[in-house]
């Protein structure tokens, strides 16, 4: 298998020109997005469009109707048309633009054209967005060549106001997530992934620090290598990456840069406490919150992002053996917090809290983490959306505002601090977690908030929609790289407010 995903695709070049017939001859495929409401004036618009317009009449067309046609001799072109809803949210054209690009993929267009003579740059935004999720590689091990196409080039006819760089660059990012997340655990353990973020790093600039298991005994993060004592290779690490701007935003205040913590259990057998078959068996992708982090990263490297950054991923195994940790154990986290272990397949919580605790000693400006934590939260929002968590109530309108115009949906979750008292421990300071699993992604996210100083403003998103049969908005594979375009779109929209919300902890 390839060592990382291949390099960007083709370049989308944007126009201010309409659709002369001798653009149209060139192309292979047409993706047009209109206004339901304003679908056959529009359609007329277009040149030689007689059979579009035949078709429209033939089905009954509603808000997130996509067919395809082909226009008056140019039978040769592909000619997909998608009908929007009034006023429309940046997740259902991601999804519109999902099932356009697959009505579009039977004949494997390499050259294409983007349309929109409404409110055109949203819309070919997210068209672009779902050409790329649909024809970017996967990871593949079978011997024949890759399924798929590649798109050779692509022409946005928008006006010239689509942010077709930012578009590129969240898209890379993403991609990166949803591949480094289909590997299988042969090929990604904590020691091959140290190589890949080297990797990385040297391709960004980014600088790279690996706290060794040694390193992390004389720091105290016993909660972190108590999950990976069941190894039986001693490669598990906290590696932390560094980028720092090239341009800055205030040249005399240096910024203290945002932490983004990311959970990268690289498999998941649930400890001693041994889950089935079933529930073992994709849990090579528990480390998706680690390739969100460095697809963020990526993302805003890419685009000369103007503050600095700082990831720290929490790289180990929840393997079983005979040095596995165990149900009552008491172990001392490196802030100092003593916790007493209740079920070792709440090993996420574990290998966080030290991350949180070692990240928080820089003092960073605020900390998101992303991590698949929870069952319970999946139970509560289906992988449709994912929940989110903080200790400035006041940051909700902010939080769940990315996710709407981001198209990756988050609901902020309540974390009022009366839920410590079913944590309290007789032994330990606190309680890993309940037995029951009742409302356990809000007992996480008080778990992990005893690993963040009050003073740090702190976003925990539990990644539910990591992964979604049948994919989700314009991502179509099971894997979805959810929480790259969310936190990208925070930090690049809404920064000050989050570094500097008002309100204390609910």
């Amino acid at each position: 298998m390839m060592f990382l995903p291949p390099a960007a695709q083709c370049p989308a070049t944007s126009t201010k020109t309409d659709l002369p017939i001798d653009s149209l001859e060139r192309l292979d495929a047409l993706l047009v997005m209109l206004p339901h409401a304003q679908a056959a004036r529009l359609l007329k618009s277009l040149p030689r469009s007689a059979p579009l317009l035949s078709r429209l009449a033939a089905i009954e067309p509603g808000p997130g109707t996509a067919f395809a046609g082909f226009l008056h001799r140019l039978e040769g072109l592909t000619v997909v048309v998608g009908l929007l809803g009034e006023e429309p949210t940046p997740f259902q054209r991601l999804t519109l633009a999902a099932r356009m690009v697959k009505l579009a993929q039977p004949v494997a267009p390499k050259a294409i054209g983007l349309y929109a003579p409404v409110q055109g740059a949203p819309s070919c935004e997210a068209l672009l967005a779902a050409l790329r999720a649909a024809s970017e590689a996967q990871p593949t091990a079978k011997s024949g060549p890759r399924a798929g196409w590649t798109p050779e080039r692509i022409r946005v006819h928008d006006g010239g106001a689509a942010d077709l760089a930012r578009v590129d660059a969240l898209e890379s990012g993403a991609h990166l997530a949803r591949w480094l997340t289909a590997l299988p655990p042969n090929e990604l353990n904590p020691g091959s992934y140290r190589e890949r973020i080297g990797r990385l790093a040297r391709r960004h600039g980014w600088t790279m620090r690996v706290y060794s298991e040694k390193a992390l005994a004389r720091l105290g993060a016993n909660a972190f290598l108590a999950v990976a004592r069941g190894s039986g290779v001693r490669d598990a690490a906290i590696v932390r990456l560094d980028y720092r701007p090239k341009r800055v935003v205030r040249p005399r205040r240096p910024e203290a840069p945002v932490a983004l913590v990311g959970k990268g259990i690289c498999f998941d057998t649930g400890g001693t406490n041994l889950k089935p078959a079933r529930g073992m068996l994709d849990m090579h992708t528990d480390m998706a919150g680690s390739a969100v982090a460095l697809g963020v990263l990526s993302a805003l490297t890419r685009l000369d992002y103007p503050r600095p950054l700082t990831a720290w991923l929490a790289l180990s195994e929840n393997r079983i053996g005979p040095d596995s940790y165990l149900q009552q154990e008491i172990v001392r986290a490196l802030n100092g917090v003593t916790i007493q272990v209740t079920h070792t397949d709440a090993e996420g919580r574990m290998a966080l809290a030290d991350t949180l605790a070692l990240a928080a000693r820089d003092k960073p400006a605020a900390i998101i983490d992303f991590a698949t934590l929870t069952g319970s939260c999946v139970s509560s929002l289906t992988e449709r959306m994912s929940g989110a968590f903080t200790n400035r109530p006041a940051l909700r309108n902010t939080i769940e505002l990315a996710g709407h115009r981001s198209g990756e949906r988050v609901w902020v979750f309540p974390t009022p601090p009366d839920f410590d008292e079913d944590l309290d421990s007789p032994l330990a300071d606190v309680a890993q977690c309940l037995i029951d699993g009742k409302g356990d992604h809000i007992y996480a996210a008080r778990f992990l908030n005893r690993f963040v100083p009050a003073s740090i403003p702190w976003l925990h998103l539990d990644l539910s929609s990591a992964t979604r049969k049948g994919g989700l908005a314009h991502a179509p594979n099971e894997i979805t790289g959810f929480g790259v375009r969310y936190a990208a779109t925070l930090l690049l929209d809404d920064h000050t407010a989050l570094v500097r919300p008002t309100g204390g902890q609910g």
